[in-house]
């Protein structure tokens, strides 16, 4: 079995509030786990209005789902018109990993 993470750190377009980033947010984050199965949530940057790093993991029996399924996510955000996408770390992990 292995488990892989995503952190993606997005800067928020036109946003001047913390209710206009939850706005932004929410819609993003329900979107990732609707398509992808995935585990989401708004992870980092709770105070940035501007800023957000949105955590995403997922479990699978094969390497290769689990980063395809990390690749499309990180697609679908990229790709997003109302955020740019900084940067993301991963993590894949395996249940032999010690």
């Amino acid at each position: 079995m292995f488990s892989g993470m995503l952190s993606a750190d997005l800067l928020l377009g036109d946003v001047h509030s913390l209710k206009e980033k939850r706005a932004v947010v929410r819609p993003i984050v329900a979107e990732l786990r609707r398509r992808f199965a995935v585990a989401a949530a708004e992870a980092g940057d709770l105070d940035l209005h501007r800023r957000v790093q949105i955590g995403v993991a997922t479990v699978a029996g094969d390497a290769t789902q689990v980063t395809d399924v990390l690749d499309a996510c990180e697609r679908m955000l990229a790709e997003r018109p109302e955020v740019m996408l900084l940067s993301t770390h991963r993590q894949l992990i395996s249940d032999t990993d010690d």
